[in-house]
């Protein structure tokens, strides 16, 4: 629970507050007063008289009733506090500092489940422990630094690390990207991050509080309400940006499937954030670069969807460095010309280009920086959004440059991106400029990728599900008459399959080897003949191709049923296309993590694959498709014809839809589907069924 208290209290009481500022409750205590804290502040020290001037008391009995505690005291004294200091001084929220419970040993585990017994029997809110504290405009309760620029529609930082936290802040800082709030929830036995963003949702005020969220995230406890709470606020008008650490798995697992090779929970995560229109971070960096973007695009009516950039610059060599960048991520930096691009280049020096990059050369002055700028507001329709990397040369007055910019960024339509590399050389310069409550890219590369990472991210998905077309009484009817967990029978894979109008190439199984060339007789040569039994069939050589008469089939045939588990042989149709792969894995928490890519090669070596979390919706599907780094050959390449992605998605939706409805479904992998202009077929695919059994 978060409460007024917590947010707001109008007196705090600092256990093990101390003079020391560089020990966690020295430093608490100094930024409390430095912060401007206006409430009631009281100190309970058994051996100072004041610290930093302010009357300590011995006994936490002496102190008058309090609103808030915080408490930097050994972890062993954290239960007795909480439950006298709730009980017998009301205080009605926590923040417990203190390090040594559930994150290190199980008596610390003890502990904090009897501080949360009294915080729950008290209606207490309680942060951490094993946190560095809260920070707002109304009380600065942390024991670290850098403290950050606050301002009302500045960035609330929502951290599961205090010193991650602090990492992150130091990289916000220098780049003047300023904060509403800071969240360090540690061990976060009550208030986790999700809490968190429950707490911002529900309590959203669009005129007053921030658009702007950044997470870093070890561990999503409740992957529905972060998916809901996060979703929520992003259609509010709000951006989301987090990193998940722990994305990489030690070691490597069996696995029966490519799908169980592929898919994980880091596959989950991402699969999450996309369904929930989260920009995914892997650094610092970038989180931060991302939260400056954003702050960017709020102070201009930007739309998501811009796609055309000018960049105006004074040095060759990162101009083009940023045009790679933006190129690589599908982003355009068009070319300029005609008689306005020429009425440009004639006010700038000889030498200078007006192609875009649009290059003002090293002597360029602080007008010609404004007079390039104008042209690309004003007279270049094509452009969305202007780059502008100026550092110093030491050919013009630098404080002249960034008033222009200043001037300019206040003045445009368009959104300006300053990028200000010199912020050594320079670094008073920078400063002013950030006073003005401006931010900074000073690497043109990590802007461009971070700016690529925003527009790529899909809206919130809508929480409706698919529903056209499929025949869910027949589904569970089928599941319901499966009694064994395991791999279920082909002719069951179909059914469940049709249910859902996923087509299947023509096949039949069989261990009747007349009934089988009967059949490839009647669907016509050339067929393929697969083992049915072994798991892999490809590595027992249970595979056979182009198969072309019925001679053919019957030795292929002898040679399968005498494989070590063969049951019978599957015949199909032979088709070409393109090999594509979709599958899924029941994650716990998440649900079903879908995924879907180019098969063959690319699915077994490359793991170009891409997920989402059922149910999907096409805006879902079709992201997930296009975030392929082999998607240039689904649209069709090098005279080649591309496949029918429209066909493609509807397959991936309605997989989707038929997992939703059957929860037993652990595990399918549909490897491969063959694709063309006209038409997706699945050829071959594996269910696993695992039921809970009374």
């Amino acid at each position: 629970m978060i409460n007024r208290e917590l947010l707001h209290p109008e007196s705090i009481v600092v256990i093990g507050g101390s003079n020391n500022i560089h020990k966690p409750g020295g430093a608490i205590i100094r930024n409390l007063l430095n912060g401007g804290y206006q409430g009631t502040l009281h100190v309970v020290n058994p051996k100072e008289e004041q610290v930093q001037g302010i009357k300590a008391f011995h006994d936490a009995k002496e102190i008058p009733e309090t609103e808030l505690a915080i408490l930097v005291v050994a972890a062993r004294f954290c239960p007795d506090y909480v439950e006298y200091l709730a009980k017998e001084k009301h205080v009605k929220a926590f923040i417990i500092i203190s390090a040594g419970f559930g994150e290190e040993t199980a008596a610390g585990a003890e502990l904090e489940r009897r501080i949360l017994d009294s915080c729950d029997r008290y209606g207490c809110a309680l942060i951490g422990p094993n946190c560095i504290g809260l920070l707002n405009a109304w009380h600065h309760s942390v024991f670290t630094q850098p403290i950050p620029q606050l301002h009302p529609k500045g960035v609330d930082f929502i951290s599961g690390s205090g010193a991650t936290a602090v990492f992150i802040l130091e990289s916000a800082v220098i780049k003047g990207l300023p904060f509403h709030s800071v969240w360090s929830i540690g061990n976060g036995k009550q208030i986790g991050i999700e809490d968190v963003l429950q707490y911002m949702d529900e309590h959203f005020d669009t005129e007053k509080d921030s658009h702007i969220k950044l997470l870093y995230i070890e561990n999503v406890a409740n992957p529905d309400k972060l998916l809901f709470h996060a979703s929520s606020l992003i259609r509010k008008g709000c951006r989301i940006a987090a990193i998940k650490a722990g994305s990489s798995e030690s070691g490597s697992r069996a696995a029966s499937s490519h799908t169980g090779a592929i898919a994980s929970s880091d596959a989950a995560v991402e699969a999450l954030f996309r369904k929930a229109g989260i920009v995914r971070c892997f650094s610092r960096e970038e989180l931060t670069t991302v939260g400056c973007i954003f702050a960017t695009m709020e102070e201009t009516a930007c739309k998501k969807d811009m796609r055309s950039f000018a960049i105006v610059t004074h040095a060759g060599g990162p101009g083009v460095m940023l045009t790679d960048a933006l190129s690589k991520g599908d982003l355009q930096v068009p070319k300029i010309e005609g008689e306005k691009a020429e009425e440009l280049k004639a006010k700038l020096f000889p030498g200078a280009s007006v192609a875009n990059p649009i290059d003002i050369l090293a002597t360029g002055t602080p007008e010609h920086l404004g007079i390039a700028i104008d042209y690309c507001e004003r007279e270049f329709d094509n452009i969305d959004a202007i780059f502008v990397i100026f550092g110093t040369p030491g050919l013009v007055n630098v404080y002249e440059a960034y008033d222009v910019l200043h001037q300019k960024i206040l003045e445009c339509k368009k959104p300006i991106f300053p990028i200000l590399p010199s912020v050594h050389t320079a670094g008073e310069e920078v400063e002013d400029f950030l006073k003005k409550g401006h931010v900074n890219f000073s690497d043109e590369v990590t802007l461009a990728s971070s700016l690529v990472r925003i527009l790529k991210t899909p809206t919130p998905a809508p929480p409706e599900v698919e529903l056209f077309g499929i025949d869910v009484p027949r589904i569970r009817d089928i599941i319901s008459a499966i009694h064994d967990n395991g791999y279920i029978l082909p002719d069951k894979v179909r059914e469940l399959l049709s249910c859902a109008k996923i087509p299947m190439v023509p096949e039949m199984v069989s261990d009747d080897k007349e009934q089988l060339i009967a059949f490839a007789e009647k669907i016509g040569y050339p067929i393929v003949a697969k083992v049915v039994g072994p798991i892999h069939k490809s590595d027992v050589g249970g595979v056979a191709l182009n198969i072309r008469s019925a001679e053919h089939l019957a030795l292929e045939y002898d040679r399968m049923m005498q494989i070590p588990d063969a049951k019978a042989v599957m015949v199909q149709k032979m088709l070409k296309g393109t090999e594509l792969f979709i599958g899924a894995k029941y994650e716990e928490k998440f649900g079903h993590v879908v995924l879907c890519g180019l098969g063959g090669i690319f699915v077994e070596v490359l793991k170009d694959v891409s997920s989402g979390l059922a149910p999907l919706s096409y805006a879902e599907a079709y992201s997930m498709i296009q975030s392929l780094r082999g998607y240039k050959i689904l649209q069709g390449t090098r005279g080649q014809s591309g496949i029918n992605i429209q066909r493609y998605a509807e397959i991936i939706v309605r997989l989707s839809t038929l997992l939703r409805f059957a929860t037993e479904i652990k595990e399918i992998d549909i490897n491969p589907l063959l694709a063309d202009e006209h038409d997706v077929v699945a050829v071959d695919a594996r269910i696993l069924i695992e039921k809970v059994k009374n």
